[in-house]
């Protein structure tokens, strides 16, 4: 499962000990919630989101969007830096999967048919990301 090294390592059993086991599921082992059931699809408020993993910065609420695919989805990342894109071929499919690059917990994909001025969509697991509120 693991990529790379990352700055925040830790046993499989700390993280089941730390996580929900839908967050484990989705963060550890590549799950993904089912669509429209997540907290964050409808969800609009103002403030940043968070790995669920570490405590993160993601992504922000100026570049969430309603793309009506059933997962919450950002046009943006919060940095560059704070996230990994790793080529995805699971499922009989070529995606980008989209990973925490401080801990290496799987949060989604991106796709190229978002909003401008990025046309990217990062479409998003509710239960791998934590929202705080300005």
């Amino acid at each position: 499962m693991k990529e790379k090294n990352y700055l925040i390592e830790k046993s499989e059993e700390t993280w089941k000990k730390e996580l929900t086991e839908e967050q484990y599921r989705v963060l550890r082992e590549k799950g993904t919630e089912r669509p429209f059931t997540g907290k964050y699809n409808d969800f609009y408020e103002s403030g940043n989101y968070y790995c669920a993993a570490c405590d993160h910065l993601l992504f922000t609420s100026e570049s969430k969007f309603k793309s009506g695919c059933g997962w919450p989805s950002f046009s943006d990342v919060a940095a560059e830096k704070n996230i990994e894109l790793i080529k995805d071929t699971s499922h009989g499919m070529i995606r980008t999967e989209v990973v925490c690059a401080n801990c290496g917990g799987h949060l989604g994909h991106v796709f190229n048919d978002g909003p401008p001025p990025s046309y990217l969509r990062y479409c998003i697991n509710s239960a791998s990301v934590v929202f705080k509120e300005d």
